[in-house]
């Protein structure tokens, strides 16, 4: 099962790595609530179960995926010696994460490739937003962010590498829910505060400092002194977990 401290650190992950996506799924929660009904703009209690639905299609999303990611990830480390699955797991999900935290404080867009891959899957999941829209009920709006979940996001790629290391389908899926969880409070504020909260993130030294913290997490993850999966020693919790799983050489 997946540690609580790891749990802790995707949850960590999604919110310092919300500063990246306000610039993106920022606007797109802005056009959709302009384009609802005035009144419902204007009253919290109305607008909140559209912002509420979007947000959690979103994460449905990553939760769907997060178990796709988790179940290849199970069978591929598993044919590996444990020791060799246990360096790789920590090589996948250090390595992603230092890769995230440079991407969110601009010092390397390497992350933008995996976008651009992920494109190809895009095109084909647009059509079926497109349909949805207008979004006038809170089931249209819960139905087209699980259609935005997709949107091609090199951090969000970055986590399920993560996931894919987590050593089962269970764990991936518990792990993207709690990076989206993190996502979440950035993304609620879209409204009132949304211009604010642009100005503060569009500063230079606001995104650095949460790449920089990610980047450490990457790091640390490398070479901290492996443990047990949710062991205070280990705050990522993945190597032995994943390890667990894999054959004995």
């Amino acid at each position: 099962m997946t540690g609580d401290v790891t749990l802790l650190a995707a949850f960590l992950v999604g919110l310092l790595g919300s500063t990246h996506c306000l610039g993106m799924c920022g606007g797109i929660v802005s056009a959709l609530t302009f384009g609802l009904r005035a009144d419902l703009r204007r009253s919290p209690w109305a607008l909140g179960p559209y912002l509420l639905a979007y947000n959690a299609g979103r994460i449905g999303s990553y939760v769907i995926a997060g178990v796709i990611a988790g179940a290849v990830g199970a069978g591929a480390f598993g044919v590996l010696p444990s020791t060799t699955a246990r360096w790789a797991v920590k090589l996948v999900t250090g390595g992603f994460m230092i890769a995230l935290g440079l991407y969110l404080a601009g010092w390397w867009p390497g992350l933008q490739i995996l976008e651009k891959w992920g494109g190809v899957l895009w095109r084909r999941m647009e059509p079926f937003g497109r349909r949805l829209l207008p979004v006038d009920h809170p089931l249209k709006a819960l139905a087209f962010g699980l259609v935005w979940g997709w949107l091609p996001c090199g951090m969000v790629y970055a986590m399920l590498a993560w996931a894919l290391a987590s050593g089962s389908a269970a764990q991936g899926a518990t792990l993207m829910f709690a990076f989206g969880l993190g996502t979440l409070p950035m993304l609620l504020t879209i409204g009132a505060t949304a211009e604010w909260l642009k100005d503060f993130v569009r500063y230079p030294r606001v995104r650095q400092g949460a790449g920089l913290i990610v980047l450490l997490f990457g790091l640390y993850t490398i070479f901290a002194p492996g443990g047990h999966a949710g062991n205070s020693a280990d705050p990522v919790g993945l190597a032995p977990s994943a390890a667990e799983h894999a054959g004995h050489p």
